[in-house]
């Protein structure tokens, strides 16, 4: 399928994190992009339309389906991305579209009229959706992101700790906004994506990771937390 990528997700233990990591590292290189630190914040808001679509096809294992976002890093509005993840079976694929921080604030407020503006397949895509199907935004995801690159079958390893979900606001830019721990006991989401085949070295390393397979994408597990920490509030 041309431009789809595998995926595989494994929730590991802290202590498996920390078993994990040193073998890829001694292996692989570093995300270039994360700085001296070795990570970086990524903060999504996701959107989903008024008869909560993406949702509920995700819980009803729908095969071939999409989901909308807006991302930015480090709570940066210097790179912003509206991103469509499209997923046909066990791939994904990836498409993005710059925006600017004043189309962005706009969007989190469920206000799309300056996306118009943007002549590209994608913007057209959401800007339809928000007028046919009430596309509007649905829930912040937070995390911080650790990468790991190889060359070969474009692979690209990454540990996203600390999932947070948005309690109330749907503010892209708020540095204060409210959100909850999703992981009480600080697991981590392990994800494994590659083009064509994985390289037999890291196989290996990989089947070492001995955690469950992850079913639930971190938009849908931020929306359970929600619910089931909402009726306590």
């Amino acid at each position: 399928m041309n431009g789809f990528r595998h995926e595989i997700k494994i929730l590991l233990t802290e202590a498996e994190c920390a078993a994990l990591r040193p073998k890829l590292a001694a292996l692989l290189q570093a995300d270039p992009n994360a700085g001296d630190s070795g990570e970086y914040f990524i903060r999504s808001l996701y959107f989903d339309d008024v008869s909560r679509s993406s949702y509920f096809e995700k819980l009803s294992g729908v095969a071939d389906r999409k989901k909308y976002r807006l991302r930015i890093y480090n709570l940066s509005d210097s790179v912003i991305k509206l991103e469509c993840k499209e997923k046909r079976g066990d791939r994904i694929k990836k498409r993005s579209v710059s925006v600017s921080p004043e189309c962005a604030r706009l969007m989190s407020e469920g206000d799309f009229s300056l996306l118009y503006n943007y002549d590209d397949p994608l913007s057209r895509e959401v800007c339809s959706l928000a007028g046919g199907k009430g596309l509007k935004p649905s829930v912040i995801v937070d995390y911080d992101r650790e990468v790991f690159i190889h060359p070969v079958s474009n692979v690209r390893l990454t540990f996203d700790k600390a999932l947070h979900a948005g309690i109330s606001s749907s503010d892209l830019f708020d540095p204060s906004a409210l959100t909850l721990p999703v992981f009480d006991d600080g697991s981590v989401i392990f994800e494994v994506k590659y083009d064509d085949v994985l390289p037999a070295f890291l196989r290996g390393i990989i089947s070492s990771a001995h955690g469950p397979r992850l079913a639930l994408s971190k938009f849908t597990l931020c929306l359970d937390k929600l619910q089931s920490f909402k009726p306590k509030l």
